[in-house]
């Protein structure tokens, strides 16, 4: 118990929850700002894959790391727009043209890999983000660059949501798309505007993976974090300030289970199976999201199609 303990008063483990928060943050902003405009973006977890790809691929062709992120976040945008051509002036499902998505975009990336690399094995690597060394905070300053953009775009989105008018038009499609229409706002306009800046911001949590977090791209490298980002929106309650708190819940839990495992699975004196740790931070956020989501105010347009003129 003493040295579970002891491990929370660790810089190092602090550190490496941070990390793994990072593409959660980036990736639940993306799908909080969609859902705020009204729209359901389950492609999340394919725009992820497509970003680490795509980020990775342009920074081992020679460019710079930048470079690689804003390639990730203009594949995101690419399929953010997609996915508003379809569901908001289609106004098809948005569940199957997310699901549908997540799908083409891994099976893209997974098809520009082999292209790309037909004979190799082992995945190629590139020199990733340095750690932020210069900052005074030991457990900032073992982060690199794309942490703190995340951090910084939680309080930035919050006032852009909620202080400015284009937060308020977003809102406003989300919530009553006909009232936004009688202001004279393209509901459509503003929504796939919304889809392609969050899908942006998820492309960029992808590229973290390989420009930061790994220096690699690798199948199966985003395991499932596009669909804990669609549960920590719930959580958030549609609020940026909660989706970074929700983000950080469930770094630290995964975090914890990692460091559990290599103690050898004791912990308050009990010998447990690794399979217990690993589902860890997966049942605490069911918990979280039990406790939350009664209370969770939604948007009153999300997932509803609206064509123009209905009332």
């Amino acid at each position: 118990m003493n040295e579970t303990l002891s491990l929370l008063l660790e810089a190092p483990f602090w550190v490496s929850v941070l990390r793994i928060a990072t593409p959660l943050i980036l990736g639940t902003l993306g799908v909080l700002l969609c859902e705020r405009a009204g729209v359901l973006n389950l492609g999340i977890e394919g725009i992820l894959v497509a970003g680490a790809f795509v980020g990775w691929l342009v920074v081992y062709q020679g460019a710079g790391l930048w470079v690689g992120v804003a390639a990730a976040a203009g594949v995101g945008a690419l399929f953010g727009l997609l996915h508003g051509l379809l569901t908001v002036n289609l106004a098809l499902s948005q569940h199957v043209s997310g699901l549908g998505i997540t799908l083409l975009a891994t099976s893209l990336a997974s098809y520009g890999y082999r292209v790309s690399f037909p004979k190799v094995d082992t995945p190629p690597t590139i020199e990733p983000f340095a750690p932020m060394a210069w900052l005074p905070l030991p457990v900032l300053g073992a982060q690199t660059p794309l942490t703190l953009l995340a951090l910084l775009l939680v309080p930035a989105l919050a006032f852009v949501l909620m202080r400015t008018p284009l937060g308020l038009a977003l809102r406003m499609v989300g919530e009553n798309p006909a009232a936004a229409e009688g202001q004279g706002l393209s509901v459509a306009g503003l929504r796939i505007g919304a889809l392609m800046a969050g899908s942006a911001l998820m492309g960029i949590a992808g590229a973290f993976l390989t420009l930061s977090a790994f220096n690699a791209f690798y199948f199966n490298m985003v395991n499932g974090r596009g669909w804990v980002c669609v549960a920590l929106v719930v959580f958030a309650s549609w609020r940026p300030g909660m989706a970074l708190v929700g983000a950080l819940l469930f770094a630290f839990f995964d975090a914890l289970q990692l460091r559990l495992q290599q103690a050898g699975g004791g912990v308050f004196g009990l010998d447990l199976p690794y399979q217990v740790f690993l589902m860890l931070p997966y049942a605490m956020a069911i918990v979280a999201l039990i406790l939350v989501a009664r209370r969770a105010r939604y948007p009153q347009a999300l997932m509803k199609p609206y064509r123009k003129g209905e009332r």
